[in-house]
């Protein structure tokens, strides 16, 4: 399976970051699937990670899970040059990055609002 975003396809913000990342990724390089969908349920499940807020984006890649800044930075990857160089910031602890993805993953409707559920 192709590296797959799970993401909260409520949040404005996130439906632009994925519009963001299909206009500059290589050719097939990532499938997206919002994480309130049944296959985005199934697939949480599948990783163990049915109970996970949906203001926690996730890359499942090569068998693995991978949560908020460290899903967001590896996803980056797959994108057309020069985007890839900003992966650099992995090197930057996890307990740095986090906070600012939380910061704004917590205020994401109230700074970028909200989609209607259908």
């Amino acid at each position: 399976m192709k590296p797959t975003i799970l993401y909260d396809g409520y949040c404005v913000l996130c439906n632009g970051v994925v519009e963001f990342l299909q206009a500059r990724q290589k050719p097939g390089a990532l499938q997206y699937v919002a994480q309130q969908s049944p296959r985005g349920q199934q697939l949480l499940a599948a990783a163990g990670l049915a109970d996970l807020s949906t203001s926690t984006v996730v890359l499942l890649e090569d068998g693995r899970a991978y949560l908020r800044s460290a899903a967001a930075l590896r996803a980056l990857r797959q994108l057309r040059f020069p985007w890839p160089l900003l992966y650099a910031f992995i090197l930057i602890p996890p307990f740095l990055r986090d906070p600012v993805y939380n910061l704004i993953a917590h205020n994401r409707y109230r700074w970028f609002g909200r989609l209607p559920r259908e």
